[in-house]
């Protein structure tokens, strides 16, 4: 069972998406993170979860849901942070999940 962690903060850039040969698709992003001493902090989404970032763009605060993972290749070790779910913050301080199946949200309000 994997542990999920949360972090807020301010995207700082989206980085294009990548395609391996494997057919395998990953796209990341940094966030700054909002504490005395900000940290830029790189996330990536994987396959499907790519799509989270569509409704996202740079200067938007969030807050990433996301996994730690780590591997080793030849001897080296490596820390990928992988985000499972990315809330976009508004101004009010409310959060809307971003569903990567579900179309971007509209701009302006619907008519009552």
């Amino acid at each position: 069972m994997a542990n999920d962690y949360e972090m807020t903060g301010v995207v700082k850039t989206i980085l294009d998406p990548q395609t391996f040969a494997s057919g395998f698709t990953k796209r990341e992003f940094v966030l700054v993170t909002e504490e005395n001493y900000p940290q830029s902090v790189k996330f990536e989404c994987i396959k499907q979860q790519c799509a989270l970032l569509d409704a996202v763009k740079p200067e938007d605060r969030v807050r990433v849901q996301f996994r730690i993972r780590g591997s080793e290749y030849k001897e080296r070790f490596y820390v990928n942070l992988q985000a499972q779910q990315i809330e976009k913050l508004g101004a009010d301080g409310s959060s809307v999940a971003l569903d990567p199946e579900a179309p971007p949200p509209a701009d302006d309000p619907a008519p009552f």
